[in-house]
């Protein structure tokens, strides 16, 4: 039988059962196991690692484990570069767009609200987010460590927050999202693109008070909801500028 050691670091550990965090982990392996079925069987979904080790040589996912192995799983480097080294994925993605699961809808309002492209509907199965992040290029957002551990998922984030405004402080500082923000650029409901639309052309379409108080509107093509810079987004504005306040 295979035995390997295993050593989480970092916020890595939160996933692992209390008596198992920051310490050696030896383990008997599955024959022909490889790095990635066993740190997901320890608990710690693939996507949350960035950089694993064994025998202090970088690895990536599908290398077969050996007798005696010592394996070291790292979480995303926020201030150390470790560029030379080889990263578990071939390429990040350019392009930070998401699907979220069936808990994190607030979220999905709040990323829309800074203009991040955000898929959510609380009838998508697991089977389809995965679906969805392999076909479109997606990171999955969720709270299920489960879904994280698909294999047609290779970028997601294990949303550790439960309130939606702390959820989306947790993914900008995580994901450095401030300096890509575009605020008010899509429609919270529909996920699409917002236009400018002349006053006179939204007359019917809001109340009269309104339109009086107002110059500036911007409307969704798809769902055609008209919407204005009134107490709301004045609230709104609050939290996005605290959001990108170190862009």
């Amino acid at each position: 039988m295979v035995t390997a050691t295993f050593r989480f670091y970092e916020e890595l550990n939160d996933f692992l059962a209390p008596d198992q965090r920051r310490r050696d982990l030896t383990c008997p392996c599955a024959r022909a196991a490889t790095v990635k079925h066993m740190i997901e069987a320890l608990g710690v979904p693939h996507t949350e690692v960035e950089l694993i080790l064994v025998n202090g040589e970088s690895s990536a996912f599908g290398r077969q484990l050996c007798d005696g192995d010592r394996v070291s799983v790292y979480p995303k480097f926020e201030r150390l570069d470790v560029s030379p080294l080889l990263r578990v994925r071939t390429q990040p993605l350019r392009v930070m767009r998401f699907v979220a699961d069936a808990h994190l809808g607030g979220l999905a309002h709040l990323l829309r609200m800074t203009g991040f492209d955000t898929l959510y509907d609380n009838h998508f199965e697991d089977s389809e987010i995965e679906r969805i992040a392999a076909r479109e290029g997606r990171i999955v957002l969720t709270r299920d460590r489960e879904l994280l551990k698909r294999r047609g998922i290779t970028h997601g984030c294990y949303v550790r927050a439960i309130k939606s405004t702390l959820q989306v402080r947790e993914i900008f500082s995580r994901l450095d999202l401030a300096r890509s923000a575009r605020p008010f650029s899509l429609c919270l409901d529909c996920n699409a693109p917002l236009q400018r639309i002349d006053r006179t052309a939204v007359a019917d379409r809001v109340p009269p008070a309104v339109l009086e108080r107002h110059e500036r509107f911007v409307t969704c093509d798809c769902c055609r909801r008209v919407f204005w810079e009134g107490s709301h987004w004045r609230c709104m504005r609050a939290l996005v500028d605290e959001l990108v306040q170190d862009a």
